[in-house]
C-alpha cells in the first residue's frame, strides 16, 4: 500500500525484485490498493524477475482480491462520475449493493475486478483470488443479506475457477473470522464452506483463508471463534478441521511491532541470535505458529527487505 506517486512505484519494484531473489514467493495484492498502481506495478516486475532469471512462474504464488471499490489513478474523473459510469450504467451492480460508498459482492462486479487484475499483471491465472472483507457490509445490512451476497461470490469464483481465470480462491478478512460470535463482525467459516460444497461439490476450490495474526491480534490462534461441528475453537484449529490453509496477515502489526516489542515475544526465538531486531522476532513469532501457510507483510524499502528476509535462513517449525 501506500501513496499513489512514482517514487513509491520504483521502491516497489526494487524491493520486490530483491524479495523474490532472497527467496520470498507471495505476493499478495489487491486491485483497489494504490489504485490499481500496485498491480500494474507487479505486472511490470515478474516478466522482468522471470527473463532476469530470479524465479520461474510458478516459484511464485500472486495473490489478489476483490470487495473494495477500485479506482483507476489513470482516470481524470471524479469519483461519483466514474462509479456512475464505470459500473451502474453497465450494470455491474445496483446501487443497493454498493455498501458504504466503497464496498461490493455483486458477482458480475467480482468477475469484472478479477477482468481488471489478470490484464493488470499480465497474468492468464491468478494462483489465488479473495473475496475482500465481506464482513464489511455487516455495519449495514442484514446478516442474512451478506450471507446471501457471499454465496453468490462464490459461486462466481468458482465459475471463473473452472474458466481458468484463476486456480483457487478464498475470504480475506480482517475481523470476519477471529472475533467472537457475539461481535456484529463475525463470519461463520463452516457455514460459509458449506456454501462452496453446495455450489462446487467436494472438488470445490475455495482453499484459504487470510486473517490477521501476530502477537498483538492474537485472536486467530486465541479466540474459540468459529464453531465445527458443534465445538467453538479458534480460526487456525477450525481451519485445520476444515481442510483450510490459512495465510495470516499484519505480521508486524503495519510496523507497530518493529519497535519496542514485547520482551516475552522477542525471548521466543533465541534461535535467530542476540542481534535480532523487533521486527526480525515478530516474524519469526507468526511464521513459527502452528497451522499457518505463510505470513504477510508490507516491505516497501529494500532496507526492510534485507532486515526481515534474513529470517529465512532460520526453521519455521512450530514452536512445542
Amino acid at each position: 500500500m501506500g501513496p499513489d506517486s512514482d517514487s513509491v512505484d520504483r521502491e516497489y519494484m526494487e524491493s520486490i525484485t530483491r524479495s523474490l531473489s532472497l527467496g520470498v514467493n507471495v505476493i499478495d495484492c489487491a486491485a483497489n490498493y494504490r489504485n490499481m498502481r500496485s498491480e500494474l506495478l507487479i505486472g511490470q516486475v515478474l516478466p522482468m524477475a522471470i527473463k532476469q532469471g530470479i524465479i520461474n512462474r510458478n516459484e511464485v504464488v500472486v495473490c489478489s482480491k476483490a470487495g473494495y471499490l477500485a479506482f483507476d489513478y489513470r482516470e481524470d474523473i471524479d469519483p461519483y462520475t466514474y462509479i456512475d459510469e464505470t459500473y451502474i450504467k453497465t450494470e455491474l451492480f445496483k446501487r443497493e449493493e454498493f455498501v458504504g460508498g466503497c464496498h461490493c459482492l455483486s458477482p458480475a462486479y467480482l468477475k469484472n475486478q478479477l477482468e481488471l487484475s489478470r490484464r493488470n499483471m499480465g497474468l492468464e491465472t491468478i494462483d489465488i483470488y479473495f473475496i475482500h472483507n465481506p464482513e464489511t457490509q455487516l455495519s449495514a445490512v442484514p446478516r442474512s443479506t451478506v450471507l446471501s451476497r457471499i454465496k453468490g461470490a462464490i459461486a462466481a469464483m468458482e465459475e471463473c475457477c473452472a474458466e481458468g481465470k484463476i486456480a483457487m480462491y478464498g475470504i480475506a478478512t480482517w475481523n470476519g473470522f477471529r472475533v467472537n460470535a457475539s461481535n456484529k463482525q463475525h463470519l461463520p467459516l463452516e457455514e460459509i464452506l458449506s456454501y462452496a460444497k453446495d455450489i462446487g461439490g467436494e472438488n470445490h476450490r475455495f482453499k484459504v483463508v487470510q486473517a490477521p495474526y501476530n502477537s498483538f491480534l492474537h485472536q486467530a490462534a486465541t479466540e474459540p471463534s468459529q464453531p465445527v461441528r458443534g465445538r467453538r475453537m479458534p480460526l487456525l484449529h477450525a481451519a485445520h478441521h476444515l481442510g483450510l490453509s490459512v495465510i495470516t496477515s499484519a505480521t508486524i502489526n503495519q510496523g507497530n511491532l518493529s519497535k519496542n516489542l514485547n520482551p516475552d515475544v522477542r525471548n521466543k526465538s533465541p534461535e535467530l541470535g542476540e542481534q535480532r531486531t523487533d521486527a526480525q522476532a515478530a516474524i519469526q513469532f507468526a511464521r513459527t505458529t502452528p497451522g499457518i501457510v505463510t505470513n504477510l507483510l508490507g516491505m516497501r524499502k529494500v532496507m526492510h527487505v534485507e532486515e526481515n528476509c534474513a529470517v529465512i535462513r532460520y526453521p519455521a517449525h512450530p514452536r512445542s
